[in-house]
């Protein structure tokens, strides 16, 4: 088993003055003719057995109390039986009643102040702070009776050494018990700051714990939202490109089996098979998650007017393309959700609005880009369910396409007063 400072401390407090009284009153014995009568002996030898009987008692006494308190030194949280700054009554009459002893003895015998000399070890703990200093003095004028010949002194000679050895005595035990003393507070607030720390480590370890549990919470969600952002993201490129175009092939196939002329109804059939493998080229291309064909050689604006000479060219539909604004360089993710938002927005055009002209107008407005699709079409009711644009994934593709970007898309439209949408999404330049 470790034995703590704290045992030890006890144990010095315990078997102590044991071991002191048999020392002083071995040299007592044997100095006994040059200091003491037979009567003094005598004396000597009661105050001697009422030293151990106090001993006995004190002992017995603090047996019951560590019985009563179940102090362990090697548990923490229990206390010593002797509390420094807060002992028992008894500690003090304890001290009181050995003070007396072994200053008698001292009278009788100067080699007893060896026994008295315990008082300098345990008046802090024993006694209340404001008495420590006077049963430190009261030690210190027995001690420096003893070596100053014996008490009383008997001659100014031993008057004049046993005030200087009192003054040295008693500077020194006070000195040592206010570094003691000190020590003891610096140990208390270390010991408090490593408890305080204790503490903390605890919260802190209960907080990380708590992050962890946190960022595997989130790691979670991020998976679960870039899993359902790539499906919206497919369920777009879909809608844009294969949706579209076996529209688009549907229609020139219903031409071509609907006119009588056969030379029309070849072009029809080389429009469908052209949509077809243009189709199947976006197709791959999504999959791959890389820009639309129409920007693999040209910028944005070559890659609208194109796709808007196309649209008019196999619609009969009278479209025109407007740039305005300083030309800048975009970002190939916003260059590419403008051009996908422009073909949803003329498809829409196409199937729904039966309008007669259309205009596509890209703008850069400094911090931002803006595209205008317009059309001359029926229009429609948006507040009604089901209605034109906002049936299937469109309207709601375009958005979301945009605000994957921070941007936005508005629709204005009434019965009979055509449709506008407008997408408006920051500038970003090209890495």
């Amino acid at each position: 088993m470790t034995t703590t400072v704290e045992e030890r401390r006890r144990q010095l407090s315990r078997w102590g003055p044991y071991g002191l009284l048999g020392i002083a009153l071995v040299l007592a014995g044997a100095s006994a003719d040059l200091f003491m009568t037979r009567g003094e002996i005598v004396t000597a030898g009661v105050l001697v057995a009422a030293a151990l009987l106090l001993h006995l008692l004190w002992d017995r006494r603090c047996a019951r109390v560590v019985a009563a308190t179940g102090w362990d030194p090697e548990r923490p949280g229990t206390e010593s039986v002797i509390v420094p700054g807060a002992p028992a009554p008894a500690s003090v009459v304890y001290f009181v009643l050995r003070t007396a002893l072994a200053f008698a003895l001292t009278w009788l015998n100067p080699f007893f102040a060896v026994y008295a000399c315990a008082g300098y070890f345990d008046a802090v703990p024993l006694l209340p702070r404001r008495l420590v200093q006077a049963g430190l003095l009261v030690t210190a004028v027995t001690m420096a009776g003893s070596q100053s010949g014996g008490l009383p002194p008997a001659s100014l000679v031993q008057w004049l050494a046993f005030g200087g050895l009192f003054a040295l005595n008693s500077t020194v035990a006070v000195g040592f018990s206010h570094l003691g003393t000190k020590e003891a507070e610096k140990a208390a607030e270390r010991a408090a700051t490593i408890a305080e720390l204790a503490r903390a480590n605890a919260r802190l370890e209960q907080a990380l714990a708590e992050n962890a549990t946190l960022q595997a919470q989130l790691l979670l969600q991020a998976r679960e939202a870039g899993v359902a952002d790539e499906r919206r993201r497919l369920a777009a490129e879909i809608h844009d490109t294969l949706a579209q175009g076996f529209t688009g092939i549907i229609t020139q196939l219903q031409a071509a089996t609907a006119g009588p002329d056969p030379e029309a109804g070849r072009v029809h059939l080389r429009r469908a098979a052209d949509l077809a493998r243009h189709s199947l080229g976006e197709a791959r291309r999504s999959v791959r998650n890389l820009s639309p064909v129409a920007l693999e050689h040209d910028r944005l604006p070559e890659a609208l007017r194109k796709t808007v000479g196309n649209w008019a060219e196999r619609t009969g539909v009278e479209a025109r393309f407007t740039v305005t604004g300083t030309e800048q360089p975009l970002h190939d993710e916003v260059a590419a959700t403008l051009l996908r938002i422009a073909q949803e927005a003329l498809a829409n055009a196409e199937h729904h609005s039966g309008a007669s002209r259309a205009g596509v107008t890209l703008s850069y407005m400094g911090d931002e880009v803006t595209l205008d699709v317009r059309d001359d079409g029926r229009g429609f009711d948006p507040s009604a369910s089901g209605a034109g644009h906002g049936r299937g994934f469109g309207l709601d593709g375009m958005r979301a396409r945009a605000e994957r970007l921070a941007g936005t898309v508005t629709l204005e439209t009434a019965p009979g007063e055509g449709t506008a949408v407008s997408a408006r999404v920051p500038w970003a330049g090209h890495d």
